[in-house]
């Protein structure tokens, strides 16, 4: 699918670096009412672009471009937005600044007032790091977001995910050919152990256990990782993988100058009618972490997808987990 890019020129990020020319790719779906209120965000996740949101929008379901302005952005580091594969030196490669998701949030406030005169939100919502984004929009701008949903995953990144996130990061950068990020050629074999340590904590122990890779037409587990996972992100450039994770690991909340801190602040501050949909076997973002964060917001619940499909019971791989999903996006859309 083409993308537009909003053009947001030099940029101060929280790191304290500027970039000098950022931009920020996104696609729309839809019409923008005559009253700017039928709009949904809807923000990417690691590793993924706007291309892969589709699974959730469509006639007929929540996200139905016939009833909403679906804008699908996508995060700096992606490989579309500004990041380090397409970022002019000195600031190219492993040399791009760390971005945290109040950058990322803030930058987007901006395309949607910029371009289309949009300050309401009626919904923002996401898988994963876009859920991580969802919550930055609805604690940094509480009276502007009417709903918000994350889907797999949390506003604040717990330190089981810091470490196991560290264990990523390794694969990768302990390639000989990874150069210290300089690299001639991708590092392949950094690319391809990035994948076998992510293929045991995307789908749980009972997707596991239950042999799920016969259903995806692989004769044997090591054919699944091999077929499936060893090349999975090769397509993808490694440093920009290094900049989601760095930014992935440096979501909190509560960090910056709204809240400084205060985890109780920037969670109570959120105004939003909130579903927060943890997956049961998820084991990146644990049912018990998003109880906690509910648990400090004024007007949020918890729905548990029951899928044995981990993290990606809410990426749309399985229907079942999916109807969860735009049955609680039609909810609050409602």
């Amino acid at each position: 699918m083409e993308y537009e890019i909003f053009n947001a020129g030099r940029v101060a990020l929280q790191s304290g670096i500027t970039l000098p020319d950022c931009r920020v790719a996104y696609v729309t779906h839809g019409r923008l009412n005559a009253a700017k209120d039928n709009v949904v965000v809807f923000p990417s996740r690691y590793a993924g672009t706007h291309a892969d949101q589709t699974y959730l929008i469509g006639p007929g379901k929540a996200l139905d471009p016939e009833k909403y302005f679906i804008v699908c952005i996508n995060m700096l580091g992606s490989g579309l937005s500004s990041s380090p594969s397409n970022t002019a030196r000195p600031l190219s490669g492993p040399d791009f600044p760390l971005v945290t998701q109040y950058d990322n949030v803030v930058l987007q406030e901006r395309l949607l007032r910029e371009v289309f005169g949009v300050t309401q939100i009626k919904l923002v919502c996401g898988w994963s790091m876009g859920g991580q984004q969802a919550f930055q929009w609805a604690s940094l701008f509480p009276d502007r977001v009417a709903a918000m949903a994350c889907f797999c995953g949390q506003g604040t990144t717990a330190p089981h995910t810091h470490v196991f996130l560290e264990g990523v990061k390794q694969g990768i950068i302990t390639d000989p050919d990874w150069r210290g990020g300089y690299y001639e050629t991708p590092p392949y074999k950094g690319l391809m152990a990035k994948g076998r340590i992510w293929a045991g904590w995307a789908l749980s122990q009972e997707w596991y256990r239950a042999k799920m890779w016969e259903k995806q037409g692989f004769a044997t587990l090591e054919d699944y990782l091999k077929g499936n996972w060893d090349g999975i992100y090769f397509n993808r450039d490694a440093n920009d993988m290094l900049s989601l994770i760095a930014t992935w690991q440096a979501c909190d909340l509560a960090n910056n100058q709204l809240y400084n801190g205060d985890a109780n602040a920037a969670y109570a501050a959120i105004k939003a009618r909130a579903i927060i949909l943890p997956g049961r076997t998820d084991l990146y973002f644990p049912v018990a972490d998003n109880a906690a964060e509910v648990a400090m917001m004024p007007n949020a619940e918890v729905r548990v997808i029951d899928s044995i499909w981990g993290h990606y019971a809410g990426g749309g791989r399985v229907a079942e987990d999916t109807a969860v999903i735009d049955a609680a996006l039609k909810d609050l859309l409602a």
